[in-house]
């Protein structure tokens, strides 16, 4: 089992700036990789970035358009923390941001590749 705590979200005006936090604890050796979703209201949870590692290839980050250029991917190693850095934002940016623990060799990219899910933190964007 892999637990996974988010923490930062908050109500920030377009243009401004949060980090979320996603600290993982329990089998994280079993996972590979971390990813960050959303889920606004009335809408499908979608994909935002993901972190994934290999022994071989080292860490590869992938963003979806929508935040390519604003948000930012990382994780601190020795802490089992990820983290989002949300620069930029926008009302539609407004929604409930989850992370993930990857643990199928599925395009990270999918909901389906990660088997563990936080409880979520509530971004809000205002105009």
């Amino acid at each position: 089992q892999v637990q996974l705590v988010e923490s930062g979200g908050g109500l920030v005006q377009a243009g401004g700036s949060l980090r979320l936090s996603c600290a993982a604890s329990g089998r994280t050796l079993s996972t590979s990789g971390m990813g960050w979703f959303r889920q606004a209201p009335g809408k499908d949870r979608e994909f935002v970035a993901a972190i994934t590692w290999s022994a071989w290839s080292g860490d590869r980050i992938n963003y979806a358009d929508s935040v390519q250029g604003r948000f930012t991917a990382s994780r601190d190693n020795a802490k089992n923390t990820v983290y989002l850095q949300m620069n930029s934002l926008k009302p539609e940016d407004t929604a409930v941001y989850y992370c993930a623990a990857k643990t199928r060799a599925m395009l990270p990219t999918l909901r389906a590749a990660y088997g563990y899910w936080g409880q979520g933190t509530q971004v809000t964007v205002s105009s």
